[in-house]
């Protein structure tokens, strides 16, 4: 049984998106790693079920309803942590996204401002919320899910999509080089295609099969995969990476 010294020592992590999917896994493999995540997702009921699957008696893992959209709802995330005796969040996790496919010359403007506040704006206040708390207590790690999309404009993927994943990139350095001299680091991921069940209810299954074909590797990325590289940035030795995009595309864009 673990002691209640040592998880007063364990780091926090908070996971946005991480309900299903993507978010999930790297709250999984964050909790394997020895932290204590706090899964947030819009959907409280979803992260709530996701954190017991962890640990079912929440002391290493809870779930709490978040809208990325809401500056308010992270600094309650801050407030619930303090509250709760967990303390300031040594690792975030950008993770929550919209993914549409629609054809860009139908996409509405409704539709296009949607997935980008979703998306970047989300980002967005998690870093500056989030990652001014890190900054005052002296360390942090902040990890954004960003996107193939974003480097190459898409594939199956819209337009709106790739453009906030590209803007999350430029944010990944703009807080890179605010939060650096305050001891928090701030990267992002980029992966290309994952063997999602969100990817394969998304793509047509012919035209995923045609899209793993221009993969160099043949294959769907591997979640489980992208979730351990993001616990290495999140590593408390991952001091001098900072301002990067770990590319994990399958060889699609190479650099």
């Amino acid at each position: 049984m673990t002691s209640l010294g040592t998880l007063s020592s364990s780091p926090v992590a908070l996971v946005t998106g991480a309900g299903t999917g993507l978010g999930l896994a790297i709250a999984t493999e964050l909790h394997r790693a020895g932290h204590r995540v706090l899964l947030t997702d819009r959907d409280g009921a979803a992260v709530a079920a996701a954190a017991a699957t962890l640990d079912a008696d929440g002391q290493t893992a809870a779930g709490l309803a978040l809208d990325v959209l809401d500056k308010g709802a992270f600094e309650a995330a801050l407030a619930w942590l303090a509250e709760s005796g967990w303390g300031v969040p040594r690792v975030l996790v950008n993770n929550a996204a919209l993914t549409m496919t629609t054809p860009v010359m139908q996409i509405s403007p409704e539709e296009f401002s949607r997935v980008t506040d979703v998306n970047l704006r989300g980002c967005f206040l998690g870093c500056q919320v989030i990652g001014q708390a890190m900054a005052d207590a002296g360390f942090g790690r902040i990890v954004n899910v960003a996107s193939l999309a974003g480097q190459n404009g898409g594939t199956a993927s819209g337009a709106h999509y790739a453009a906030s994943k590209a803007g999350i990139l430029t944010l990944t350095k703009i807080f890179a080089r605010a939060l650096a001299a305050q001891g928090v680091t701030v990267n992002a991921v980029a992966p290309g295609p994952l063997d999602l069940p969100s990817v394969h209810a998304m793509v047509p299954a012919d035209k995923l099969a045609q899209i793993v074909q221009t993969i160099p590797v043949q294959r769907l990325g591997d979640p489980r995969f992208i979730a351990k590289a993001v616990v290495l940035l999140a590593d408390e030795g991952a001091a001098s990476v900072t301002g990067a995009a770990w590319d994990l595309n399958g060889g699609l864009f190479m650099r």
